[in-house]
Formats: structure tokens, C-alpha cells, sequence
């Protein structure tokens, strides 16, 4: 038995041990990460792993919301540990009272999502800079050092760079003339990843599989005629029906509002010509010049104005040619977006060879501050230190 009992020990102390060096390698990698982006001008902040969780919750968008590791404190504010950094780093800016001055961060430390099959604690650095209005130079610059951080941990070989511009989606939906509903509709299904089975279904006429609110396809086609404040009080009485008073932070008129939302939503489609030609758009993909060339064609022939937003993508392909990066290999796709509800501009992922998630991913995120009642430009990068190659490597 005692044999036993000490076996078990070793066996625990040695997986003890693994992390522990696990986690000192991570802090290593990190340390190494922090020291690149400080040559580049971007100081060390941090922001308390315990957050309000109601920015997070109204701002992130979904993916963001369902994963949250929620609490409350003996108030009842709900509070949640910090998902990622980009948030609180813009609330942290707006309070320090430097509003409209520069300001390039690097955070670094665990944040917390929950993950199927995987711990819900990683560690991740944030490079964010904020208040530069040289946008198209910000972009390049902000690519060029994360870029640079991952080929010196990794090595070039094989890396990939795979970029986009939601403003070329934004700018296209708006001259397509699409209700807000709509074009908010189009732009959650872009950043998700169902924007094709959107179409698709409808194009063939088939309901695409029941997300969400889509499951309550009864109660939302009886609410599309209805008087909305009676609409919105036949929910919420539904909902006090069932003892719902408040979900993730959103009380019920919150989530009756979202009902009316979806049924104004189903009530509109798009015509034959509009989705032939965001169908175009979306399989335009290449080196960015030849995807500016296609967008700009395409454009031409559809009769749209998309001149302004493409200059400003030629512009930021000339900084990113001046940084130094390797624009043969870099992946441009006009469809391209990342799952972040405040992005508004320029994307970007790189992926190691061979790996299904990417190494580093950012993007511009403007449209947070607009949120938060500022107009502060912004672009920001995360840079995933377990997938550095297992994280403890040298």
C-alpha cells in the first residue's frame, strides 16, 4: 500500500513538475515576445485579470460571450476573468486621461475562454496600438513586428500570411442599398464564417441548419406584422412566464428587442443581382495587388463607388512592400474576416506550417471606441504562446 501511496506521489509530483516548466517556458517566450515588441516602441501595461463583464458582453460579439468564465461580486455586478486584453486595454486608455495621443501597449499574461477538449486557461501577449492616425502605416507596421516576433521564435519557413479589409465588405454592403437589419445580418455571417451558407440557402430556397433565435421560426413569423411595444411586451412576458429576468448581463427587453431584430431580419432578402454580386466579391482572392485589381473590376461592372476604400488598401499594401514583408506569399481574400464583433478594418492571421490555428491574429478595431463613444484609431494583434511550438520551447 505504501509503495503504492508513493508511486502515486512520484506520479503526481513529475506531472506537477511538467507544469510548472510547462509554465515557466511560457513565461520565457513571453519575456523574449515583450522584449521584441519593446524595441519597437510598445511598453509593458497590464490590466486586472478580474474584469466588469458587461463590456465583454455588449462589445466582443458571440464567440466572446458564449465562452466567458462569468461571477458576481456580493453587489450583483457580474464579473467575468478577462477573455483577452483588447478590451480592458481600451478602457484602461480612455480613463488614463492621454485621449488622442499615441500610445502603443504590450500585455502579457493568462486570459481565460472556455475551450472544448482544452484548458480554458492560455497564455497570450496583446500588442495594441492606439491613437494613430497614419492608419494604413499603423497597419503595416503592427504586421511587420508580429511577423517578425513569430519568424524569430519559429522561422520563417512555411509561415503563412493570410490578410483582409472588412472595409471593402462594409463599404460594398452600403452600396448595395441594404437595410440595416440586412447589412448587420451580412456582416455577423462574414466575421462567423456562414456567410456562404447564408447565401446559399437563400439562393436554393432550403433553410440553412436552426441557430439561435432561428429555432423559434414560429414565434418570430407571428411577430413580423405585429405592433412592436405589443411585440416587445408579449415577450417579455414570455419570458417572466418562464423566470428569466436577465441573461449573460441582458435583461428581457434586451432579448426581446433581439427577437424583433430577427424577425424584421427574416421579412427582408437579398435580390438575384445583389448576391451574385457579393458572391463575386467573396471568391476574390490573391496577392493583394490582384485582389485590389479584381475588386476594382468588379466594382466597374456592377456600377459601384469602392474607389476610396481601395485606394487606402493600395496604400497600406505599399507600407506593408516598405516594411519589408513578403507580399508574394502573403494571402489576400476580400471575404476574409476574423470572429470579432469590433473589427472594422484591416485582418490578419499567421499560421505556422502545417497548424489548423493561427500562431498570431489581429486587426483594426476602430469601431470598439466608436462604441465606447470616442473616435480613437486602433489596431491590435494577439499572439498565442502555446502554439510557439508546444509553448516551453527554447
Amino acid at each position: 500500500m505504501d509503495q503504492r501511496r508513493n508511486s502515486g506521489s512520484r506520479t503526481g509530483a513529475m506531472r506537477l513538475a511538467r507544469g510548472v516548466l510547462a509554465e515557466g517556458g511560457l513565461q520565457a517566450l513571453g519575456a523574449r515576445l515583450v522584449a521584441h515588441f519593446a524595441q519597437a516602441g510598445f511598453v509593458a501595461a497590464d490590466v486586472p485579470v478580474l474584469q466588469p463583464a458587461e463590456p465583454f458582453l455588449e462589445l466582443s460579439g458571440e464567440d466572446i460571450r458564449r465562452r466567458l468564465f462569468v461571477t458576481s461580486d456580493e453587489a450583483g455586478e457580474e464579473l467575468c476573468l478577462r477573455p483577452e486584453f483588447t478590451i480592458p486595454a481600451a478602457l484602461a486608455y480612455l480613463k488614463s486621461g492621454v485621449v488622442g495621443r499615441r500610445a502603443d501597449l504590450a500585455f502579457l499574461g493568462p486570459v481565460f475562454r472556455h475551450r472544448p477538449g482544452e484548458s480554458g486557461e492560455f497564455w497570450q501577449l496583446s500588442a495594441e496600438s492606439l491613437g494613430r492616425s497614419d492608419r494604413e502605416a499603423a497597419d503595416a507596421d503592427l504586421l511587420a513586428e508580429v511577423h517578425g516576433a513569430v519568424t524569430r521564435e519559429t522561422g520563417a519557413e512555411g509561415l503563412s500570411i493570410r490578410v483582409g479589409d472588412l472595409a471593402l465588405f462594409a463599404r460594398l454592403i452600403e452600396t448595395l442599398n441594404l437595410s440595416p437589419v440586412l447589412a448587420r445580418r451580412l456582416s455577423l455571417a462574414l466575421g462567423e464564417g456562414r456567410i456562404e451558407a447564408l447565401l446559399d440557402g437563400a439562393t436554393s430556397g432550403a433553410k440553412p441548419e436552426a441557430r439561435g433565435l432561428a429555432r423559434y421560426s414560429g414565434v418570430l413569423d407571428a411577430l413580423k406584422d405585429a405592433d412592436p411595444r405589443e411585440a416587445k411586451a408579449f415577450v417579455k412576458d414570455l419570458l417572466s412566464l418562464a423566470g428569466i429576468s436577465a441573461v449573460g448581463g441582458r435583461t428581457a427587453e434586451d432579448i426581446a428587442s433581439r427577437f424583433l431584430d430577427r424577425a424584421r431580419e427574416d421579412a427582408q432578402a437579398l435580390g438575384p443581382e445583389q448576391k451574385a454580386v457579393l458572391r463575386r466579391f467573396l471568391a476574390i482572392s490573391g496577392e493583394p495587388d490582384q485582389v485590389s485589381r479584381d475588386v476594382r473590376a468588379l466594382a466597374d461592372e456592377a456600377g459601384l463607388d469602392l474607389s476610396e476604400v481601395l485606394d487606402r488598401f493600395d496604400l497600406r499594401t505599399g507600407f506593408l512592400e516598405a516594411r519589408g514583408l513578403p507580399l508574394a506569399l502573403m494571402q489576400a481574400s476580400a471575404g476574409f474576416a476574423r470572429n470579432l464583433d469590433y473589427y472594422s478594418g484591416f485582418v490578419f492571421e499567421l499560421r505556422c506550417a502545417g497548424a489548423e490555428r493561427p500562431v498570431a491574429a489581429g486587426g483594426r478595431y476602430d469601431r470598439l471606441f466608436e462604441r465606447l463613444g470616442h473616435a480613437v484609431p486602433a489596431i491590435g494583434a494577439a499572439l498565442w504562446l502555446e502554439r510557439f511550438g508546444g509553448g516551453d520551447a527554447a
